[in-house]
């Protein structure tokens, strides 16, 4: 089919609700490494990697060698027979999972990866009540987008009920009209505060991004996840790290998000970078805590065979080829590069971020801080123009998000930043020509 033709029946076939990037909305067609090509054969550096999922490179050839190989293999067992792809694979996460993290529970997605993982520390409290962030998302179903703290991704609603919100760590802009160091940590302490008026003063758990991805990005303080972690012990609850964005290395130098504020979480859930791209769901936990997940379970796709040898692939290939410093230095150099960038044009209010994880927030002049949505998608057109791809996300839609496969080479950094000065120049101009301020 041509592209037009594409575009047609995209629209014509499937749910109106299902968006897409772009006026013009690029059709893909084939990808390879940092590389992604649309049907009319332009060439795109992918600077968000299927909304932070290609963790190793689009078509990575030493893992899709091995997709291959098991297809052919075996392609279909679920869970109600063994084999050993999901054994590989699950010995493999309990080798590099923080504390006594050991046992793992596959699905598809993270929505189903986050959904076990509420059901599971509701089985082993005993008690009900979940405390999530505000600007957090955590997936699509009923209580995923009960749990999500965005109200455009809450339309399904009534949503399940048993969960509150506490404040999230937004230093940029903080909700109680503080500044960081000075702050006293507020958001941290508006946990307790949550749990203590909201709720009947015992909790199941807590769950929490450590950076919340469609948030855009948004970064807590050092102190922030210590402190929060002995108020859910304090309430009897279990602590939920959800790292399906932030998880396999894309942070930096840590095979997961939460290591770097120094917190071991009962409970990790995991989904996106893990595949490289193939649909995968994982909750994992300690024996004692998995041991109280009561009933009958089976998952007709989850633990594929031929997704966890892509998993196990991806993450032998992180390993081998130390993806995880990487990460940090890549990341590094790439965040010097944004804050050059932030001096230079006005509209950019924040940078944040860790490793392969960097965004930066827009908005109409530093001084109001009022979000600049429109800047945000004119400026993902003119990226798009120069041939990079990038994300957005943010409550008001006004955070650039990006994140390159984990194997990104510093120059492959300084291109992208060159194509988001020349995109970040043409926003300008155009917006001034818009305002009157040219």
């Amino acid at each position: 089919m041509q592209k037009d033709e594409i575009i047609r029946k995209y629209k014509q076939y499937l749910f109106p609700s299902v968006s897409t990037y772009f006026s013009d909305p690029l059709v893909t067609d084939h990808a390879s490494m940092q590389y992604l090509w649309d049907a009319d054969g332009k060439q795109y550096l992918d600077f968000f990697g299927g909304i932070v999922t290609i963790s190793a490179g689009h078509a990575n050839p030493r893992i899709t060698s091995k997709i291959k190989a098991q297809i052919d293999k075996l392609q279909h067992a679920s869970t109600l027979f063994p084999n050993e792809a999901i054994v590989a694979l699950a010995e493999k996460l309990a080798t590099i999972t923080p504390g006594e993290i050991s046992q793992s529970y596959f699905t598809n997605s993270g929505t189903e990866a986050n959904e076990t993982a509420i059901q599971l520390v509701r089985m082993h409290t005993g008690q009900f009540e979940i405390v999530a962030l505000r600007h957090g998302y955590s997936g699509r179903s009923q209580l995923a987008q009960s749990l999500t703290g965005q109200n455009t991704w809450r339309q399904s609603l009534p949503g399940s009920f048993g969960v509150v919100h506490a404040m999230n760590p937004y230093c940029y802009r903080c909700p109680f009209g503080k500044t960081y160091p000075d702050c006293g940590i507020a958001c941290a302490n508006d946990v307790e505060a949550v749990i203590q008026t909201t709720t009947s003063g015992r909790i199941a758990g807590f769950i929490a991004e450590p950076i919340q991805g469609l948030g855009g990005f948004i970064t807590p303080p050092p102190e922030y996840f210590k402190i929060v972690f002995n108020i859910v012990k304090k309430y009897g609850g279990d602590y939920i790290s959800d790292e399906v964005q932030t998880g396999w290395g894309r942070t930096g130098r840590k095979w997961f998000g939460i290591e770097h504020w120094e917190v071991t979480p009962d409970v990790i859930t995991a989904a996106k970078g893990l595949g490289n791209g193939v649909p995968v769901g994982a909750t994992m936990t300690r024996p004692e805590i998995a041991a109280s997940f009561r009933g009958l379970q089976i998952s007709t796709f989850g633990g594929n065979p031929v997704t966890s040898v892509a998993a196990k692939a991806t993450i032998d290939l992180i390993e081998e080829d130390n993806l995880l410093e990487n990460a940090e230095v890549a990341g590094r150099h790439f965040r010097e590069g944004l804050e050059d960038l932030q001096k230079k044009y006005d509209f950019i209010g924040d940078v944040r971020g860790k490793g392969l994880m960097q965004a930066m927030e827009l908005v109409k002049d530093r001084k109001s801080k009022e979000p600049a949505p429109q800047l945000t998608t004119e400026l993902m057109e003119q990226a798009r123009r120069a041939g990079l791809l990038i994300g957005k996300g943010g409550l008001w839609g006004n955070v650039i998000r990006m994140s390159p496969p984990l194997n990104i080479a510093k120059s492959d950094v300084d291109e992208a930043i060159r194509m988001l000065d020349i995109s970040l120049a043409s926003v300008e101009e155009k917006n001034a020509a818009l305002t009157g301020k040219a």
